[in-house]
């Protein structure tokens, strides 16, 4: 995959019939949710049948599994992820028919024209943010239109169809394709090194944040203050034409937290703006949250909401799908999923389970994802795990990559090991329910963690648990 170049757009309303290939990833259903509730002909394909692949049904949406050139059908537009290879039948059909393929970015950015976008992006943190800003806006009056990378746990849906005049969006940096919003207020959560497949070093990957909020049509910036990531962006963007405003501890921060509890699976701290102060409470642990939800409330302030309202969307706010999710409690041990998959959303999710067990152990199961992302970054992974009392690897993820010689989830686990950890090698995915369960003892805080298949095994571990209970 290269990083893709924003393309002009035609209203989503003129380019219907849509089919949509990979329709059942969160963000692509989601887009798809939004075409049919404009009354535009959708039909869309996915590898294996899923519960979003059921969900789009009830908006009268033909969805069908696996992927034949004949199901495009009538369609005038056809869209795909970064993850459809050429080779794809319906995308090989779509082309030889000389039909408008759109990545599901255009497709996206065409539902956002005439709209006041939001555009979240950031290495970590952006699908929590991008819905904390969308629930704490609804919260406020404001009915946003929104599509974030998860389904609420809320609602069940990781999009909606407002009548207000803003649209959230979460916007994915890994490819360039958040340059192709018309974005008016661009949030960037935090910017590390990522996705060095696609943006080949860490300076182009900084430099494609400057381009994302040096837009024409960004009209103000939200940064975090904290992230030195976010500190040389700001840096960059000074003597531009859109105001920045920072969140965070830092006395520096425009919109600044202070007086920080994370503990008991929740965290609170006080949160001072210009011209007033309140509590920012949130029913999900961990200080990271508090930064996203103090970028969430910077947008509202931004837009002239009130805070109060604000503040009362995110003591609200019950998370998103696969975001430190909790997928069952059996006898006395917790399971929760996350979709961490980077060494610093690792940490920092570790460190919030930490908070969250009080005395009881942390055991983490790790499925890498990407065999660049494991190569570059295998060192790292290792440190980041070795703050839980027990760690577990499985095989990587490859997704849209294949194989690499010489990359193996034993690259991290060799690392884990020399920073101290305790860890079990269990390379096939099938064993590691099991595994787990052969570990489990009351108390324990168990963590499935990663952006893959790596979730079907907490609910696998759970009728384990359950099983040996009688």
């Amino acid at each position: 995959m290269t990083l893709l170049d924003p393309i002009p757009v035609l209203p989503a309303d003129d380019v219907g019939p849509v089919h949509f290939i990979a329709i059942g990833g969160a963000g692509m259903s989601g887009i798809a949710q939004l075409y049919a509730e404009r009354g535009i002909e959708v039909t869309g394909s996915d590898q294996a049948d899923s519960p979003a692949l059921r969900r789009l049904a009830a908006w009268g949406i033909h969805t069908y599994v696996g992927h034949r050139a004949e199901q495009i059908g009538t369609a005038r537009t056809v869209v795909v992820s970064s993850a459809v290879r050429e080779s794809n039948p319906e995308l090989a059909a779509a082309r030889d028919k000389g039909l408008l393929v759109w990545h599901r970015s255009a497709a996206l950015a065409a539902l956002m024209l005439g709209r006041t976008a939001v555009s979240v992006s950031g290495t970590h943190g952006k699908t929590t943010t991008s819905a904390m800003t969308a629930m704490m806006l609804t919260a406020a009056g404001a009915d946003p239109s929104y599509v974030v990378g998860a389904p609420l746990q809320s609602s069940g849906s990781s999009a909606h169809l407002g009548a207000g005049s803003t649209f959230v969006v979460e916007a994915d940096e890994s490819d360039g394709s958040f340059r192709q919003y018309p974005t008016s207020v661009a949030v960037v959560t935090n910017v590390e090194a990522d996705h060095l497949d696609n943006w080949l070093t860490p300076e182009a990957y900084a430099a494609g944040f400057v381009q994302f909020c040096s837009s024409r049509t960004v009209r103000s910036v939200i940064l975090d203050a904290d992230d030195i990531g976010c500190r040389r962006l700001a840096a960059s963007l000074q003597g531009g034409l859109s105001p920045v405003t920072t969140v965070g501890e830092s006395e520096s921060a425009d919109i600044r937290l202070t007086d920080i509890v994370d503990s008991g699976g929740a965290a609170r701290a006080t949160i001072t703006w210009p011209g007033g102060t309140g509590e920012l409470r949130l029913a999900l642990p961990g200080r990271h949250n508090l930064h996203n939800a103090a970028a969430a409330f910077a947008v509202g302030h931004h837009l002239g909401l009130d805070p109060v309202q604000l503040l009362e969307g995110a003591a609200r706010f019950a998370g998103t799908e696969r975001r430190f999710e909790l997928v069952a409690d059996v006898a006395g041990v917790r399971i929760v999923d996350d979709y961490a998959h980077h060494p610093t959303e690792i940490a920092a999710t570790l460190k919030a389970a930490r908070a969250a067990a009080g005395t009881g152990r942390v055991v983490a199961c790790f499925q890498p994802h990407l065999y660049s992302r494991t190569r570059d970054f295998a060192i790292e992974f290792g440190r980041a795990l070795a703050a839980a009392d027990i760690v577990m690897l499985t095989d990587v993820y490859g997704a849209r990559e294949d194989p690499m010689p010489g990359v193996s989830s034993e690259l991290v686990v060799t690392a884990a090991r020399e920073a101290g950890a305790d860890v079990r090698y269990v390379p096939a995915l099938i064993d590691v329910p099991a595994a787990l369960a052969a570990v489990a003892r009351e108390g324990d805080l168990i963590l499935t963690l990663g952006a893959g298949d790596i979730t079907t095994a907490g609910p696998a571990l759970a009728r384990l648990l359950e099983a040996a209970r009688g």
